[in-house]
Order: C-alpha cells, then structure tokens, then sequence
C-alpha cells in the first residue's frame, strides 16, 4: 500500500472515530440498575438537555410577561357611545318661564336629545385616573312646542303664532351639531369595565342643519310638513357637561352657556338636557 492510500484510510477512520464520539457526547449517559426482572435507568442530562430546559424555561417566562403587558388594562375616556335625554328651556334666570313669550315654554317630556359619540381620545396626566378626554361626535336636539304654536322667523326676530285653523299632534324644531369635548375625567380603576367614572368640562359645536316639522290633521285628513331653515339658531353651541357611571353605563346633565337663538333675535334661552348614556 502506498504513502498516499495510507493517508486516505488514516483520514477515514479518523473521520468515523470523530463522529462516533460527536454522537455520543450527544446521547445522555445512562446507569442501568437491574433487581430481578426488573430494569432501572437513570439518565443524566446533558448540557444541551440543560440549555434547551433553561431556553424553554425563558420563552415560557416571556410569554407570560407578555400576557401580563398585553392583558393590562388602561382606563379608556368615557365619550363615545350612544346619549339620549330630555331638553328644558330655561331662561336667563335659570328657570323654565317666559312670562312675555310663553310659547317658548316647551314640552320638555317630548323634547329630546339624541349623541351619536364616534370618537375619542384620552391624555392622560402620568396615570390612568386623571385624563383629559376629547373627541368627535354629532348631536340632535328637538325642542316640542306646547299646543298649536307655529314658530316664525325674519330678518331680526323669531318667534311663534298660535294656529287656530290646524290640530298638530307633533310641532318640533329639529336642530343638529357636529361636536368636540374637552373634558377632566377621573376614574377609580384602570380597568374601565370596573370604574366608577366622573367627567366634567365644556362641548362645543357647529350647526350643520336645522329644520321644522309638524304633523296634524285638517278636516278629518292627516298631514305632514317639513320647512328647513335656520331660524335665527345661533350657529354654533358651548355646553357645560358632567358625565357621572360606573363601566359602560353613566348618566349626564349639560346646559347651554350660549343661548339657542341668535342675540337680540329673541329672549335668551339655554336648553338644560340629562339623560342617560351608554359608552362603547
């Protein structure tokens, strides 16, 4: 045999020899103890045997934390949702009287309130139970007036005339806003499903739309009419609000620091609205 085979087998058998004893610093040692017809063996791990426990020992321990973090939650704002409540109007003396015009005396059991709250947000104040909360929402406000009052509008006033020709069953304004809140809220737990909440603040809005309707009947027949306008509606609203619940439910009392109708067009009037709120 040539110098050069030799070299070849020596590589070889070097070769198997390294695997051989690769393979069994792999495989654990294991001690067999026998007692009769029965075997007992003890395996000792391996270091990988230990590293691969510590690994799965740290992957267990991240995903728990991971669930903690993600399972924490995080007192979320109080806004939106669905509002509905019923409207008094008031006047500068804070009382539900116009001895001069009192048509504007509404039927505050049929006058209504309704939120739609799309969005919100809340800034919060180092914590979880004091934010500030704003957003973005509509409003729809309908003021029912009492008998047969018919309501007016020119130039410089607004007012109402008592109609003795038709029988009306509804005599609504309707009036609707696009609105945004800014609102101090506190919270009793930063889980909101299980807080007490208490907001309180100013929500301002823009008129986008306003309109009559009436339903009656004349001479047996029943009609329907509907007469858009602005009707010397002050275009824009600033309420005062108090929020107050406990998880998704709440109840809420605002009041107009601006008055309904446009200055000097006819007496101030602030609608005062509570009802009954439910959050998403």
């Amino acid at each position: 045999m040539n110098h050069k085979n030799i070299t070849i087998l020596f590589l070889l058998i070097t070769s198997i020899a390294f695997g051989q004893e690769e393979e069994k610093q792999k495989e654990p040692d294991t001690t067999r103890m026998n007692f009769g017809n029965t075997e007992i063996l003890i395996i000792e791990k391996g270091k990988n045997d230990e590293e691969s426990e510590e690994n799965e020992f740290e992957s267990e321990f991240e995903m728990d934390e991971m669930e903690h973090v993600e399972g924490k939650h995080k007192a979320e704002a109080h806004w939106a949702g669905i509002d509905f409540g019923f409207t008094m109007l008031m006047n500068s003396n804070f009382e539900p009287k116009f001895d001069a015009h009192p048509y504007w005396e509404n039927d505050a059991a049929r006058s209504t309130s309704w939120n739609l709250n799309l969005l919100e947000h809340k800034f919060r104040f180092g914590t979880d139970y004091v934010g500030l909360t704003t957003g973005l929402g509509f409003s729809f406000t309908s003021v029912a007036f009492r008998d047969n009052y018919v309501l007016m509008s020119g130039a410089d006033s607004v007012y109402a005339e008592m109609d003795t020709v038709y029988n009306y069953t509804k005599n609504k304004l309707k009036a609707s806003y696009l609105t945004v809140p800014m609102l101090l809220e506190f919270t009793t737990n930063s889980n909101s499903d299980k807080s007490f909440y208490l907001a309180a603040g100013v929500v301002g809005g823009v008129r986008i739309g306003s309109k009559t309707k009436r339903v009656g009947e004349f001479d047996g027949k029943e009609f329907r009419e509907k007469s858009k306008g602005t009707y010397n509606l002050n275009p824009f609203k600033l309420d005062a609000l108090v929020r107050l619940g406990y998880s998704d439910w709440g109840v809420f009392a605002s009041y107009d620091i601006l008055p309904l109708f446009e200055d000097g067009k006819t007496d101030n009037i602030y609608p005062l609205t509570f009802g009954l709120s439910l959050n998403f």
